[in-house]
């Protein structure tokens, strides 16, 4: 029961980081992170495909269980259905709609953004922990995810070490976005 609990924690968080990812991606018509959540919106796919196929296991082995199975299955479903909204918002931005403005105009102004950057070898930010950088209070950006290969680190701890290759997906005041992209290409040397 664990490895499924902890599947349908992942489908959680990964839904709900998709959903901010999808608003930010139509409110500043930012392709990329639209394409974040398309790639999201695929690992949620596979990772709803093992948690069935998981339950269909202990199922066969655990019949009487079966019951309380059913309620997981459909909670795997709504947060599916979740994952599937998030993905039809950013696909909105991938057809080139974004910036309809039809769809600008229902969109409320915002002075936050959303930033995806990736760390360079020679960048202040390799090997280095959240917390001994803070971000937060030299540039205002907030790291949300870390996406380490094909792996995200949502909502990363404060002992978390940046590494080279490491996409961070961070959030902020606009006027701080330049700043932190500098210190992530290795543009800007010091915070």
């Amino acid at each position: 029961m664990n490895r499924i609990e902890s599947m349908l924690l992942e489908l959680k968080d990964t839904s709900e980081f998709m959903i901010d990812l999808a608003y930010s991606s139509l409110l500043y018509n930012n392709t990329e992170i639209a394409e974040e959540v398309e790639f999201l919106e695929m690992r949620m796919d596979e990772l709803s495909a093992k948690i069935q196929d998981a339950i269909i296991d202990i199922g066969k082995e655990q019949p009487e269980e079966i019951a309380k199975f059913t309620v997981i299955l459909r909670m795997q479903m709504a947060i599916e259905d979740i994952a599937n909204a998030a993905a039809s918002i950013a696909d909105i931005v991938l057809r080139g709609l974004g910036d309809h403005p039809v769809i600008q105009m229902s969109i409320q102004e915002s002075d936050v953004t959303i930033e995806k950057v990736e760390v360079a070898e020679n960048s202040i930010l390799n090997n280095n922990t959240l917390g001994n950088l803070r971000l937060g209070s030299h540039c205002g950006m907030y790291v949300i995810a870390i996406k380490r290969g094909d792996h995200f680190i949502f909502g990363p701890a404060k002992d978390e070490v940046i590494k080279a290759g490491d996409i961070l997906i961070a959030k902020g005041p606009e006027d701080a976005a330049d700043f932190f992209i500098d210190i992530a290409d290795g543009t800007e040397k010091e915070l």
